[in-house]
């Protein structure tokens, strides 16, 4: 059992790994660090065909500090993607560019590619994205939006929203499209505190689409994993969502079968809202070198904790031990988990020098036998690990 985790942790790194580092920017524009601006972040290809091949999208850095900036490297999350970029350093006010093919030769499946770029400052890496969906053949409007309330019609109502910082709002946009023959208008109604969402043509023509283009603004009372959500009214009606079944089955990370993740329960068939989530962190661009050398530094004794082979019903409790090598007090702002039958103990601060113990109850009476794997996801107060991933696994017979 040792081996499958360890492959499915592997499949599960280019999930995790980049979260720590700079998101897709600020309502400030992009910019980050006060050296760099892009021009976007994240680029939607939109609707592909396999045989339209490679496709290429081209991000724009532009200098916006006092010296000289370089983009040391370009990393991307699979090898289905190919990088080039501007190697020359970049005078104040020059641009330089990151081009990125995506080779779009893997089947017909949507895909969401990140790109980590290492600049010269700020320190932390951007994260850039390539996003869309390839098709194996020309699909109708409503193959290709097969959630519907009324004739208002969505890919999908668990919309991802990316990172989010302390102090910053995230900006995105999704397509829609109107499966009717008349001209709709759509509004929103019990849209959740901290977003705002709107169309960018709005009536939708008949058979059209449009963007609906959305903002959520960070908030201290929220951390972590966090939902925002809105009712869409088509026409001045509410509708409960129809889905009918995708054209094309999604394909899966290799080793992610065991992965345990609930679906949320306020979206999808029969339910009348539309759901965005981001993920939140402290914000630390403004730190210097002596807040940094001051800040906490946590570190797990062991990020995994294996509760072997049980039979299904058991209430498995698991710790990880986790001490702050730092020089001020180490905070966990949330936990996270994707399964809803995880609990959490409460975590104290932890002083420098010090250890805490976070414990947690994983409830299997509803689990499916075979191997399971839960991510636990620690907001913190840490500018090294201001994401904590741990993980809780074993077999459920």
């Amino acid at each position: 059992m040792g081996h499958r985790v360890i492959n499915i942790l592997l499949a599960l790194l280019p999930l995790v790994a980049g979260i720590p580092a700079w998101g897709q920017g600020s309502g400030a524009g992009n910019t980050f660090g006060g050296t760099v601006k892009m021009d976007k972040t994240v680029h939607d290809f939109g609707d592909i065909l396999v045989t339209d091949g490679p496709v290429t999208a081209t991000f724009t850095a532009t200098n916006i500090g006092d010296k000289p900036l370089v983009i040391y490297s370009v990393v991307s999350s699979c090898g289905c993607t190919d990088v080039e970029w501007t190697r020359s350093p970049l005078k104040p006010g020059e641009k330089g560019t990151i081009k990125a093919t995506y080779k779009n030769d893997e089947g017909g499946y949507p895909f969401d590619k990140n790109l980590t770029v290492y600049f010269s400052e700020p320190k932390q890496p951007v994260i850039l994205r390539l996003r869309g969906e390839s098709h194996k053949k020309k699909l109708s409007l409503g193959e290709l939006y097969p959630v519907r309330f009324g004739n208002l019609a969505f890919k999908s109502v668990d919309i991802k929203g990316g990172n989010l910082s302390q102090g910053q709002q995230r900006s995105g946009e999704v397509m829609v499209a109107n499966l009717g023959t008349k001209p709709l208008t759509v509004k929103f109604s019990n849209v959740s505190e901290g977003l705002s969402v709107k169309l960018s043509e709005n009536p939708i023509p008949a058979g059209g689409t449009s963007k609906m283009v959305y903002t959520v603004t960070a908030d201290r009372q929220h951390w972590g994993k966090n939902y925002y959500y809105a009712t869409p009214l088509v026409d001045g009606k509410v509708y409960k969502a129809v889905v009918r079944p995708s054209a094309e089955a999604s394909k899966e990370e290799a080793g992610t079968e065991a992965l345990v993740s609930d679906p949320n329960p306020e979206l999808g068939a029969g339910k009348s809202k539309i759901g965005i989530y981001t993920v939140t962190k402290e914000d630390f661009s403004s730190y210097t070198k002596e807040q940094r050398d001051a800040a906490p530094v946590p570190m797990a004794a062991e990020s995994t904790f294996s509760f072997g082979k049980v039979k299904v019903g058991t209430k498995v409790k698991g710790s990880y031990e986790i001490a702050n090598q730092g020089k001020s007090v180490f905070k966990v702002y949330k936990v996270d988990s994707e399964s809803s039958k995880v609990s959490v103990m409460p975590f104290g601060d932890v002083a420098p020098g010090s250890k805490g113990k976070l414990e947690v109850t994983l409830d299997t009476s509803t689990f499916p036998k075979g191997e399971c794997l839960v991510i636990l996801t620690l907001t913190t107060n840490s500018p090294s690990r201001p994401i904590m991933n741990l993980f809780l696994t074993g077999w459920i017979d």
